[in-house]
C-alpha cells in the first residue's frame, strides 16, 4: 500500500510539472502581445516596450517560467538593499511586498527626480518622507538604487535618468520621466500559492480565483452528490432487469439527457420553473460573496441542469457494466447453487460492476469543476469556468495559467481517489 501511494504521488508530481511546462509553452506561443490589448492598437512601439518591461516580459522565457513556478523573490533578494517581506493590505487583505528598513515597512516612489519613502506604521497608516541616502555607485559610474515600488515590483532607479515610462491607473495611461530602468515583478510562485497579478483586474490572482473556484465547487459538489448515487442506482437496476420495461425506461431517458446540450436543458428549466411557474429564480444573482448561503434557491436550476447532463452518461455506463457482469459464468453458477438473488447481486455482482462506472465518475469530477462554463454563463454564476473563459478572452495569462493548474490538480487528485477506490473494489490491483 505504501509503495502504491508513493508511486502515485511521484507520478502526480511529474504529471503536474510536465503539464505546467506545456501550459507555459502554449501560452507563450499562442498568447499574443498582451500590451496591444492593454494599450490599444495605436500605441507606439516605445510605449509597448515600456509596458512589456513593467510586466517582466523582457526576461527570457525560461526565466519567466521559473518565476511563475517557484517565484521571483529568490533572484530579487540579492539585488535589494533591504530584506523583502510580504504583508496584508489593511483595506483589501491582499498580500503586498515591502522592504524592511530597520523594522519599518518601506516602499519608494520617484517624485521630481528625488526618491520619496512611503512608510507603513504598525496600525496600517502610511506616511511619506524624503528617502535617506540610498544611491549606490554602479560599475559604469551611474548612481542606482534597487527598491520596492508601489506596484509590487523590485525596480532599479537611476539617478538623473530621463527614461520615459508608462503608468497604468484607473484614470488611464500617462507618461512619466525618470522611471525605473529594470523591473522584477515580485511573486512567490504558483507552488507557494502566488500566481502573480491579474492583468484584467490588477489584483493578485489568488485573491480572485479561490472565491470563484469555491462557487464552482459548491455547484459541482452538490450536483455530484445528488446525481451519482441516483445514476448508479438506476443504471444497476436497469442492468439487473436487462430487456424489461424498467431497462427501456432508464436507457431511453439516459440517452435523451445525454443527447440534449446543457444550454437547452437549462433554457427549458428556466422557462418552466423560473418564468411560467415562478417557483425558482431564473438567474443566479450574486450581490455578495455569500449569496449562495443567503439564498440557496439560486442553485437549484443550475444543479438540475448539471444533473440531467450527467445522469444519462453515468447511468448507461453502470447499466452496461451490470448487464455484462450478470452474464458471467460465476454469477450463473451462484444462481444454480441456489443462492438468493439479492445476495448474488449485492455480494458478488455489484462490486465488479462498479469498476467501469468508477472510472467514468472520476473523470466527470474534473469536468464538473472546470467545464461548466455553459451552465455558469447561462445562469450568471461567477465560477471557475466563466473565470477561465473571461481570462482567456482578455489574454490574462497569469489567471489562465493559475486556473488551468487548479483544474489539473483536481484531475490528478481525483485520479488518485479513483485508484484508491479500485483498491477497495478489487484488492488484486494492489499487487499489479
Amino acid at each position: 500500500m505504501a509503495r502504491f501511494l508513493v508511486r502515485n504521488l511521484v507520478s502526480m508530481g511529474t504529471t503536474m510539472l510536465l503539464v505546467s511546462a506545456l501550459l507555459f509553452l502554449l501560452l507563450e506561443v499562442a498568447g499574443g502581445d498582451i500590451t496591444v490589448r492593454l494599450l490599444g492598437v495605436f500605441a507606439s512601439p516605445e510605449q509597448r516596450d515600456s509596458l512589456r518591461r513593467q510586466l517582466g516580459l523582457d526576461a527570457p522565457a525560461w526565466q519567466r517560467y521559473l518565476d511563475w513556478l517557484v517565484g521571483s523573490d529568490w533572484r530579487a533578494r540579492p539585488l535589494s538593499a533591504y530584506p523583502l517581506v510580504t504583508t496584508s493590505n489593511p483595506q483589501s487583505g491582499e498580500a503586498e511586498w515591502w522592504a524592511d528598513v530597520a523594522g519599518v515597512l518601506t516602499r519608494w516612489r520617484l517624485v521630481d527626480g528625488e526618491l520619496t519613502a512611503i512608510q507603513r506604521a504598525a496600525d496600517g497608516t502610511e506616511s511619506t518622507a524624503p528617502a535617506k541616502t540610498v544611491w549606490q555607485r554602479a560599475p559604469d559610474g551611474s548612481e542606482i538604487f534597487w527598491g520596492v515600488d508601489t506596484r509590487n515590483n523590485l525596480v532599479q532607479w537611476e539617478r538623473g535618468s530621463d527614461l520615459e515610462v508608462l503608468v497604468l491607473s484607473e484614470a488611464g495611461v500617462r507618461s512619466e520621466r525618470g522611471g525605473p530602468q529594470h523591473y522584477i515583478p515580485l511573486r512567490k510562485g504558483i507552488v507557494r500559492g502566488d500566481a502573480g497579478m491579474s492583468l484584467q483586474s490588477n489584483r493578485p490572482v489568488s485573491a480572485t480565483i479561490f472565491s470563484r473556484a469555491a462557487n464552482s465547487l459548491i455547484l459541482a459538489g452538490a450536483a455530484f452528490l445528488l446525481v451519482m448515487p441516483l445514476a448508479l442506482f438506476c443504471g444497476v437496476l436497469a442492468g439487473v432487469h436487462e430487456g424489461k420495461a424498467l431497462d427501456r425506461l432508464v436507457s431511453i431517458t439516459g440517452l435523451g439527457f445525454t443527447a440534449t446540450p446543457e444550454f437547452v436543458i437549462g433554457i427549458f428549466l428556466i422557462l418552466i420553473f423560473g418564468i411560467w411557474l415562478r417557483w425558482l429564480p431564473a438567474t443566479a444573482l450574486f450581490l455578495t460573496g455569500d449569496a449562495i448561503l443567503r439564498d440557496p434557491k439560486i442553485l437549484v436550476l443550475p444543479i438540475l441542469t448539471l444533473m440531467a447532463a450527467e445522469f444519462g452518461y453515468v447511468a448507461r455506463i453502470a447499466r452496461a457494466s451490470m448487464a455484462e457482469v450478470m452474464q458471467t459464468p460465476y454469477i450463473r453458477t451462484a444462481f444454480l447453487k441456489g443462492l438468493p438473488r439479492q445476495r448474488v447481486i449485492f455480494r458478488h455482482a455489484l462490486r465488479n460492476a462498479l469498476l467501469a462506472p468508477v472510472t467514468v465518475i472520476m473523470l466527470q469530477v474534473n469536468w464538473l469543476i472546470g467545464g461548466v462554463i455553459v451552465v455558469e454563463v447561462l445562469f450568471g454564476i461567477p465560477g471557475l469556468g466563466s473565470y477561465i473563459y473571461d481570462a482567456a478572452i482578455f489574454g490574462d495569462f497569469n489567471a489562465v495559467a493559475a486556473a488551468a493548474m487548479l483544474t489539473v490538480s483536481i484531475a490528478v487528485l481525483t485520479r488518485l481517489a479513483g485508484d484508491l477506490l479500485y483498491l477497495y473494489l478489487n484488492p488484486r490491483i494492489r499487487f499489479a
